[in-house]
């Protein structure tokens, strides 16, 4: 993959699209924490599309300098579209790119990029490579709020692969804080998982709730 030049082609594709007033709009929506070029979803994944199919024959090297460079562009439009563009090839990367990832968890960090990383490339990553749940049990101490939520999230797709103990445990580390996108995760955890097992869910709940934030519960 030549990461200069599909970096361009983005470049290129987004600059081609961009719609100044929207670029405002959205930029007032994420509290003005990001420059964009004002592309709907449906158009910029359009425009996009040239890039993702030529990132099928990326190697993991290539794949982690193209979101890096991604990262490093001002307009968010750069860093969504390297999500997606892991998220296809999230079979390709192997634990050694776990590092690459919690430096874009904790670059430019908002709940856009936070929340498909974490079920589709750290959730894949340590179902594939299980020596890597030690290092969740560090996130989910983490100071950075972001580490907290991405591994409290990573399950999300497990399904019936849930490692129910350590959501749980998950959710008893973090019952007290007051961190709202911590809150908002555990809740959102504890949904996922209560398709698998509501009773679980509901006991925990029953039995926790006067430590558990109204926003977990209501979530």
């Amino acid at each position: 993959l030549d990461v200069n030049a599909q970096v361009a082609t983005l470049d290129r594709a987004f600059t081609l699209l961009a719609d100044p007033v929207k670029a405002e709009d959205m930029k007032r929506y994420m509290r003005g924490q990001f420059a964009y070029f004002g592309l709907r979803s449906p158009d910029r994944r359009a425009a996009q599309k040239p890039v993702l199919l030529a990132s099928q024959s990326a190697t993991e090297a290539e794949l982690i300098t193209f979101a890096d460079r991604c990262w490093q562009r001002p307009q968010r439009e750069f860093q969504n579209a390297a999500v997606d563009i892991l998220r296809k090839n999230h079979a390709t990367l192997t634990a050694e790119a776990l590092p690459a990832v919690q430096r874009w968890l904790t670059t430019k960090s908002w709940w856009d990029t936070v929340d498909f990383l974490s079920p589709h490339i750290v959730g894949s990553l340590v179902r594939r490579f299980p020596e890597l749940v030690e290092i969740m049990d560090q996130w989910a101490a983490a100071d950075n709020i972001w580490l907290a939520r991405s591994a409290i999230l990573h399950q999300l797709m497990y399904k019936d692969d849930t490692d129910a103990a350590r959501l749980f445990g998950y959710c008893d580390l973090r019952a007290g804080d007051d961190e709202f996108f911590v809150q908002k995760a555990l809740g959102w955890a504890m949904r996922q998982y209560s398709r698998r097992d509501a009773n679980a869910v509901r006991d925990y709940v029953v039995l926790n709730g006067a430590r558990l934030s109204n926003l977990t519960k209501s979530e």
